[in-house]
């Protein structure tokens, strides 16, 4: 008979609390990012060649896009996310760090050529 080789048993995560109270945390800490996830999603990853971001979309728009700063926590990144979206919600501001502006040029070429 073949052996094969065992799994090493999963170890928890110390970091990791009670998940019924980390849900209540995140809730009270980043309630429009509780709020959103409802009915849309955010993303949180490497984007190559940008690096580190944090993308926050309803389901139709795009709310914000965020490039975490070299000296940023994940937490403060989620926590700026979460402000971001509020100001999508409230202000109908949506945060782009991650792609340039587009220049005054590019956008009365663009109205030109319709």
């Amino acid at each position: 008979m073949e052996s094969r080789r065992q799994r090493p048993a999963h170890k928890p995560n110390p970091s990791l609390r009670n998940s019924a109270d980390a849900s209540h945390s995140v809730h009270a800490d980043l309630p429009h990012i509780a709020t959103l996830i409802a009915d849309g999603e955010i993303t949180v990853g490497i984007l190559h060649p940008v690096g580190c971001v944090a993308v926050a979309t309803d389901g139709h728009n795009t709310l914000a896009m965020l490039k975490r700063r070299s000296d940023e926590t994940l937490a403060q990144l989620l926590t700026r996310l979460d402000q971001a979206i509020e100001r999508a919600w409230t202000e109908e501001i949506y945060t782009d760090e991650i792609n340039p502006p587009v220049s005054p040029t590019f956008r009365a070429t663009r109205k030109h050529r319709g």
